[in-house]
């Protein structure tokens, strides 16, 4: 039975979370950390909150600095707290 026909291929799923967030450290080797912000309604108040997420994302190589805007990609633990890739770069950090 080929792989075609049990369903398993050898590309990216395509049920994977896709998130877009800003690289706020990168002093780790091939890891990242992203900061995911979201903007909510509170469920009482009613006035718009913003909640944020870190997490540790894999480079293989350390393309990004600390400020540039990056989509990161779920997929399996690579180490304890690490189960995100960074696939692209969406902007680059302006240079103060």
């Amino acid at each position: 039975m080929s792989a075609a026909a049990t369903g398993q291929t050898g590309g990216p799923a395509t049920n994977q979370r896709r998130l877009v967030g800003r690289v706020i450290s990168d002093k780790m080797q091939k890891t990242v950390v992203v900061l995911v912000e979201r903007r909510v309604r509170h469920p009482e108040i009613g006035k718009t909150v913003t909640r944020s997420s870190k997490y540790h994302a894999h480079v293989a190589a350390g393309e990004f600095k600390a400020g540039d805007l990056v989509e990161i990609a779920e997929g399996r633990p690579i180490s304890k707290t690490k189960s995100w890739t960074v696939t692209r770069l969406v902007e680059k950090s302006k240079a103060v």
